[in-house]
């Protein structure tokens, strides 16, 4: 696995939207780009663009990350295209699994601060003016 890759899709998931399908898209559409990397730089752009008009694969900007990201083993490293789309399409998934679960975090911390606003709301309409009536400075 390669962590730039991983990365990647972790960005991917977000801007695929982000939660389960999110995650989907970015684990889809990045392996499918990767999957047309190995058949020839303007073949395989043009086959992902055809191809988005399949459904599950109409996230075009997650293909081109998994196509990027198999041309950057095959680059930096020297492996062959085969070699490169096992390693790809694991940092892809593990990079989504990330998103998704980050995401999980990060809304669970979002509902806790929200409540604890809504909380602190309450305890100042029950404090102010309303309980107490108002005060002196703020009469007419």
């Amino acid at each position: 696995m390669q962590i730039w890759q991983i990365f990647i899709a972790w960005a991917c998931f977000y801007n695929s939207g982000g939660k389960t399908e999110g995650a989907q898209k970015t684990a889809i559409c990045m392996t499918f780009g990767a999957l047309a990397a190995p058949v020839a730089v303007g073949i395989g752009a043009a086959v992902i663009v055809l191809a988005a008009h399949v459904g599950v694969l109409a996230t075009i900007p997650a293909s081109v990350y998994g196509f990027a990201s198999v041309a950057g083993l095959i680059l930096l490293k020297g492996l062959s295209p085969v070699e490169a789309i096992g390693p790809t399409v694991a940092s892809i998934i593990l990079g989504a699994a990330f998103g998704w679960v980050s995401e999980q975090i990060a809304g669970k911390q979002v509902d806790q601060s929200d409540r604890e606003q809504r909380v602190q709301r309450c305890t100042c309409s029950l404090g102010g003016w309303r309980a107490f009536g108002r005060p002196r400075w703020a009469t007419p």
